[in-house]
């Protein structure tokens, strides 16, 4: 595209409340229009947006842009004189957005069209306001105009489709396109298996010759190479390369899982650091702790992070070893490569290289059984 500056007109509906949302505002695959569509014309060369709507509206919609857009709000009621004043010094051309519009299709019937500067100024001049074509002005193509509910929901197949199709083209494999849904945000590498029934939101990105699905929930997440996600969700965190998540896992936000880690079924991670090579492997809850390198979490581990008022965090030490069905009470620490014995329920530190045990002893009652069931008989 060959326009680095964009003049997009928001539809009368911008300022209506949350009850009644724009539009514009409205999502189709997890992404709002307005933001795929300043997503889009910046990923094709578009440097500058000036929007106009009704000012009331400018609030409501800056959470919607990127942070990275240069954008400029006009005021609707003066958009005539405020745009004459922005495009008087304007150079090459402008492309004009009127309205609702998908970057998707093949013809936008008119409401997406780029013309001169210089040719736009006139019109203002002129009218006071775009109220005509300006000389010169040419149709854009690959945009479709949506003007109410029926007709957005009716694009949903021909937004993923293309959606797939771009992905497609950059070497990745959608088993099943008619059961997959990706937000138009998603950032996927070349070599990477899409199996069906996966989903994947908003600013997420995936690293090369992933396999993701089957049955999967992405949100948020940057995930690296080779790595294997199963039908688990993952939301606002982090994921190395060479790393299994699932089946059946959880991920909360503000998590980060490093290189080489195994996260196996029934695993919740929440607000944690995973080092590298370290395998959880089911069965069990990190929340609020600092894994270090290659521990290995036996089944049924817990971290309990939570006195009814605050949270509070864990720390492991690299090559640490946690035997089945422990918790650690945090605030804790335990040392590098120290072991817990399994059942043991940890509320100090454990030094490098020590054995905790904190269970009760066993005790043996012969004949206690038989005992039991004799007085019990009926």
């Amino acid at each position: 595209m060959d326009q680095k500056l964009a003049v997009l007109f928001m539809p009368d509906d911008m300022t209506l409340t949350k009850e009644n949302t724009p539009l514009m505002l409205r999502p189709i695959l997890f992404c709002p229009i307005l933001t795929w569509m300043i997503d889009e014309l910046m990923g094709q060369g578009v440097e500058r947006f000036f929007i106009v709507s009704d000012v009331r509206a400018h609030d409501v919609m800056r959470p919607y842009v990127s942070e990275k857009a240069d954008v400029t709000y006009v005021d609707g009621a003066k958009h005539g004189e405020e745009l004459l004043k922005l495009l008087k010094d304007e150079t090459g051309s402008v492309l004009i957005v009127n309205g609702a519009v998908l970057p998707v299709g093949i013809f936008s019937g008119g409401a997406v069209y780029s013309a001169d500067a210089k040719e736009c100024c006139k019109v203002l001049k002129e009218h006071g306001a775009f109220a005509a074509f300006p000389t010169g002005a040419e149709i854009a193509k690959g945009f479709l105009p949506v003007g109410d509910e029926e007709e957005l929901r009716s694009a949903q197949d021909m937004c993923r489709r293309k959606i797939a199709d771009k992905h497609f083209a950059a070497g990745v494999s959608i088993m099943d396109p008619n059961n997959t849904y990706i937000d138009p945000r998603v950032t996927i590498g070349s070599g990477t298996v899409i199996l069906p029934g996966t989903i994947l939101r908003g600013r997420t990105v995936i690293g090369k010759n992933c396999t993701i699905g089957p049955n999967t929930m992405i949100r948020d997440c940057v995930i690296g190479d080779e790595t294997e996600v199963n039908a688990s969700q993952l939301n606002e965190s982090t994921v190395g390369s060479h790393t299994t998540v699932g089946p059946f896992a959880y991920v909360r936000p503000h998590s980060t899982i490093c290189d080489h880690v195994k996260v196996g079924d029934f695993v919740e991670i929440k607000n944690s650091v995973i080092g590298n090579g370290t395998k959880i492997s089911h069965l069990t809850y990190i929340g609020d702790s600092d894994c270090g390198e290659r521990i290995n979490f036996g089944c049924g581990t817990v971290t309990t992070n939570y006195d009814g008022f605050k949270k509070f965090r864990c720390t492991i030490g690299d090559d640490a070893f946690i035997g089945c069905n422990t918790n650690l009470i945090a605030p804790v620490t335990v040392g590098k490569g120290s072991y817990i014995a399994a059942g043991s329920t940890i509320t100090d530190e454990v030094p490098e290289n020590a054995l905790a045990l904190a269970r009760s002893r066993q005790v043996n009652k012969p004949g206690w059984a038989e005992t039991w069931r004799e007085a019990h008989k009926k």
